[in-house]
């Protein structure tokens, strides 16, 4: 059923029953649950699904109501219901057929009456959900270890618990006609640019599709509008803390139901190159970590290609590094060893996914011991090619953001190709073109190289070294054009 219902509901219960058996299937699908019984000698109807719903909670409900006497209904049915024999707070009412539709398929029950042209809709749903852990991929030494999960009120809850503060606002919108999937905005409302507020939701609005089962990888791409640039134009975190401290610092934060990520827009460059680890350390050191955070990327972009430039172009070379190069290449041209070094790297990568952890370990002998070795052994490659790829490798999984570092992996393997049909001409071609693009990239209106261009000194200062916690301006980020600019001891 695509089109919208635009009945209401009957006061024939008997009509409104057979509408939602014929609507939801009841018949042919098992899940689906209509209890039939009487309040007060009154007909009423009990729909829901099993999954979304809790027995002991139904039990409850279904105890007080049975017992009910008509002269405790009788008149103004629903009211009395609702005021003195529903145990349950989080409960409504609607007349609208499509919106009990919605409902009943979002996890709530609805509770109709004979002789009632209004539904009650009680949200006792369960989610079916995983205890929130630690994120694979954002692990931290010391900090918390409560990610985000499948289920959007968890992941509400966990930003709630560290932004306690009523103007924090949780915006929810529902996309997909079939998929019906619940999407929220988490933003402060004294703080967040209203310009960057409607123009998220403007984006949201314009999604017509039939469901979002991918959740948020979907939204991203109808909100970005970006399919040719490689880099990431919102961060993803599963990190509440994370994503917290970016909410006040005046960004939107998007959670999509069924999916652990959260999408902070809008986002720079320098966010994907900022990690959790640092801000859970010493000052010092995090400034430390965050400089070798930044050399791992270097060296995930540079590194290969440069080497892969002084070889075939030694005159580049000065005096002192004239000992780059390999003193026999072999039968393979030595940028296709590198092209095809990488490659291997990425597959090996790709495999590691999809291997059981038991078999992680025989995995990575065979990648690094029987093909790597022989390999050379055979003059497939030479040890200098394996040995810049693999530290290439080394930089690349040091990269914060996943969506950064395959950006950069692409960016990467271009660097090779043009290096090894152009030379030093393909090198500063590449320097160019990859310059532009950063360059010409924006965040929901937020340039992609700030605070670097635009250049803004004391912004600057705070991506490239962690300051302590008392002695930080904290002055909101610029580029977002917050209401309120400062978290300390300002406006």
């Amino acid at each position: 059923m695509t089109e919208k219902l635009n009945g209401k509901v009957s006061k024939n219960i008997e009509q409104n029953v057979n509408f939602l058996k014929d609507c939801l299937g009841a018949d042919v699908s098992l899940d689906i649950i209509i209890r039939e019984f009487k309040i007060g000698g009154k007909k009423a109807a009990l729909c829901y699904i099993d999954a979304f719903s809790d027995d002991q909670i139904v039990t409850l409900i279904m105890q007080n109501l049975v017992v009910v006497e008509k002269k405790d209904i009788v008149p103004n049915t629903h009211q009395k219901i609702l005021e003195k024999t529903i145990p349950y707070t989080e409960t409504e009412t609607t007349t609208e057929l499509q919106k009990i539709i919605d409902e009943i398929l979002a996890g709530q029950m609805v509770l109709l009456n004979d002789g009632e042209d209004k539904a009650i809709l009680l949200d006792t749903r369960w989610y079916p959900a995983r205890d929130p852990e630690e994120p694979e991929v954002e692990r931290v030494t010391r900090g918390s270890r409560d990610g985000f999960v499948e289920t959007i009120m968890f992941n509400i809850g966990l930003i709630r618990r560290r932004i306690r503060d009523p103007r924090l606002r949780v915006k929810p919108f529902r996309i997909g006609e079939r998929s019906k999937t619940d999407v929220v905005l988490l933003y402060l409302q004294d703080v967040t640019n209203p310009e960057l507020l409607n123009n998220i939701e403007q984006e949201l609005g314009k999604i017509n599709l039939d469901g979002i089962p991918m959740a948020e990888k979907t939204v991203e791409e109808y909100i970005i509008h970006e399919f040719l640039n490689p880099y990431p134009q919102v961060r993803y975190t599963e990190r509440a803390d994370v994503a917290s401290i970016h909410v006040m610092e005046g960004h939107v934060v998007m959670l999509v139901d069924t999916s652990p990520s959260a999408i902070i827009a809008p986002a720079t460059i320098f966010h994907h190159m900022h990690h959790a680890e640092e801000y859970r350390q010493n000052a010092l050191v995090g400034t430390y970590l965050r400089w070798v955070r930044f050399l791992g990327i270097f060296i995930s972009v540079f590194l290969a290609p440069l080497w892969l430039l002084g070889s075939l172009e030694p005159d580049l070379l000065p005096e002192a590094l004239a000992f780059i190069g390999p003193e026999e290449i072999g039968p393979i041209p030595l940028a296709l060893q590198f092209v095809m070094a990488h490659v291997f790297v990425d597959l090996v990568k790709m495999a590691s996914i999809h291997t059981p952890s038991p078999l992680a370990t025989a995995l990575g002998l065979v990648a690094a011991i029987l093909i790597g070795e022989i390999a050379v052994d055979v003059k497939v490659f030479i040890p200098e090619v394996l040995l810049y790829i693999s530290i290439a490798a080394v930089g690349m999984f040091s990269t914060p953001s996943y969506e950064f570092q395959l950006a950069n992996r692409i960016a990467h393997l271009l660097f090779l190709v043009l290096i090894g049909l152009f030379t030093y001409y393909g090198f500063l071609f590449g320097l160019i073109v990859g310059f532009i693009i950063l360059l010409r990239t924006k965040s929901f209106g937020v340039p992609y190289l700030w605070p670097l261009i635009p250049f803004n000194w004391s912004a600057l200062m705070a991506v490239l070294f962690r300051k302590p916690v008392p002695v930080r301006n904290y002055a909101r980020p610029q580029a977002l054009g917050t209401k309120n600019k400062y978290r300390q001891g300002g406006e």
